[in-house]
């Protein structure tokens, strides 16, 4: 038997707004189902208002567009806006969003699947080579988003809110520019609220409280630490995101000289992943863990001055750490670094100093960079020494200085 005739504007819409099924359209306008089917029959009735106005807004074309006829044969506003664009012949004309043909529920899966690639990358290739790249499909989801609607929008609109946060994070962490990774943050922000994904808002969230603490601004990141967690308790968040969230808060009272307060939220961290939650991580966290926990905790233990305490903790921390976590490994070298430095250790330093330096030359990291370099000031007091002048000569190498200008 053929097919019933069928309002297939709407049905297509449906479709690419990511609605695979009837019912699913009817759970997110909440009404029946049989009012879908009616509103996809042949001769579908004209909506009430309100839920006209639902049915525009969850598919993203007008109601003309959707296949409706007003009542009386009227034209609706829509069909009067496609005549007078027609009426322009000889020109190229662009449809508004309301008349455009929308992306089909495909293109979701297809940006997600780029996302997560650049995801993997951040890993190995150089930033200053992915990061052209991430901007660049972040683009691509900002012009996707008006052809979008329903879940593909909500999808699109996730992926390009991680999208920009990992180019906020490689401008932050790896290229030095927190100017321009607040500018990003913020965009972040804004995909994550057209998302409505909170969890993700709280991670960008999270990542801005860095900037000012570098600044040593400590009301400032603490104000953003508080919306971070706001955003945090409206999501599903798993132990090892609210123990990220206190490392973040403990790096940032850290920059800022409280580490009493940070070794305290580090226990709290340490306390919260023991316990567990019955929530999984997101993919995107894939920047933490319980070994992430330790360095942070290194760290912190060495600026509070517990020098025993930070070796051991940064020791076990290069024993247990995934071989393909490179950018952290200069991190905890230079750690190490400093603290030899501090206990009087000039030979153990430069050692540590120069792994670092040989990481950096496979994987730069420019926060790695930059925990070397504090540990040569601390070795002003030894720079006549042989190994300080061996360090030197690594540091100020011509790969090194070109990478480091460059980056």
């Amino acid at each position: 038997m053929p097919p019933k005739p069928s309002n297939i504007r709407l049905k297509s819409a449906r479709l690419a707004a990511g609605y695979h099924s009837q019912q699913a359209l009817a759970t997110a306008l909440g009404v029946g189902v049989r009012q879908v089917r009616r509103w996809e029959s042949e001769n579908p009735p004209w909506p009430h208002p309100d839920l006209g106005a639902a049915l525009t807004r969850t598919l993203g074309q007008d109601l003309d567009a959707l296949g409706f006829t007003p009542p009386g044969g009227r034209e609706g506003p829509g069909a009067r806006r496609r005549g007078l664009a027609g009426a322009q012949v000889g020109l190229t004309t662009v449809p508004s969003q309301a008349t455009a043909t929308m992306q089909p529920a495909s293109v979701a899966a297809d940006f997600e699947a780029v996302t997560r690639s650049h995801r993997r990358l951040y890993w190995s290739v150089a930033p200053a080579t992915l990061h052209p790249a991430a901007i660049a499909h972040a683009n691509l989801g900002c012009a996707l988003l008006p052809e979008a609607a329903g879940q593909t929008r909500q999808a699109v609109a996730t992926a390009l809110a991680e999208t920009w946060l990992l180019a906020g994070r490689i401008e932050f962490f790896d290229l030095c520019e927190p100017d321009r990774a607040s500018t990003t943050y913020l965009r972040a922000l804004q995909a994550a609220g057209e998302a409505d994904a909170p969890l993700l808002g709280s991670a960008v969230l999270a990542h801005t409280a860095f900037i000012p603490a570098w600044a040593g601004k400590r009301d400032e990141a603490a104000e953003r630490m508080v919306a971070a967690r706001t955003y945090a308790r409206r999501g599903a968040p798993s132990a090892e995101f609210l123990a990220w969230l206190d490392a973040v808060e403990a790096e940032c009272e850290t920059r800022c000289g409280n580490t009493r307060t940070a070794l305290h939220l580090i226990g709290h961290a340490e306390d919260v992943l023991a316990a567990g939650t019955e929530h999984p991580s997101p993919d995107w966290l894939d920047w933490f863990s319980p070994v992430r926990l330790a360095a942070f905790k290194g760290n912190t233990q060495l600026r509070a001055g517990h020098l025993p305490q930070a070796r051991t903790t940064l020791l076990g921390v290069l024993a247990e750490m995934p071989a393909a976590e490179d950018k952290q490994r200069t991190v905890v070298y230079g750690d190490l670094a400093a603290v030899e430095a501090a206990a009087g250790n000039p030979d153990g330093a430069c050692e540590y100093a120069r792994r670092a330096l040989d990481q950096l030359e496979a994987t730069w990291y420019a926060t790695g960079m930059d925990r070397v370099r504090e540990v040569r000031r601390a070795l002003a007091s030894h720079q006549h020494e042989q190994c300080v002048r061996d360090l030197d000569d690594r540091l100020y190498g011509w790969s090194t200085t070109v990478s480091a200008l460059a980056r």
